[in-house]
């Protein structure tokens, strides 16, 4: 199939003018062109645009993902180099996933408490209650 960089744009979500980006950066080196000099995507840009988004979304930068990118018209001789790459991006991830479950159970622990404390009208009867009167997943948020 064949895509306008509209459809894609529509579909994916990322802004034309991102998708120029990208293009004028080398991020599709197989990408066609119509006789008019228009931007034709095929299901290879759409494919690649998906690992792009992914890449960006663990926090990886522009320059470093076409870097990646540039391997992977290597060829075979960098599969090394390209699984080296996504294991310390999963480890990265994970990292974070780590550190947003903390923030988000101190935020439960967070909303138990005020909401313990307007049921009862008053922060005193939540200040001083024994540990075991707090849901056992949040003990360890209180502060």
């Amino acid at each position: 199939m064949h895509y306008s960089i509209g459809e894609v744009s529509d579909v994916t979500g990322i802004a034309a003018s991102t998708l120029r980006y990208y293009d004028r950066e080398g991020m599709f080196p197989a990408m066609e062109r119509s006789s008019g000099g228009i931007r034709v995507f095929s299901d290879t840009e759409l494919a690649t645009l998906k690992v792009i988004e992914c890449l960006k979304s663990s926090g990886m930068s522009i320059r470093d993902i076409k870097e990646f990118l540039g391997w992977c018209q290597e060829g075979d001789s960098s599969i090394g180099k390209r699984r080296e790459m996504f294991h310390r991006r999963l480890a990265e991830v994970e990292s974070q996933i780590a550190e947003l479950e903390r923030t988000r159970n101190m935020l439960r622990y967070k909303c138990w408490y005020y909401d313990t404390a307007a049921a009862a009208g008053t922060e005193d009867a939540v200040r001083d209650l024994p540990d075991e009167t707090i849901p056992e997943d949040l003990r360890d948020y209180r502060i």
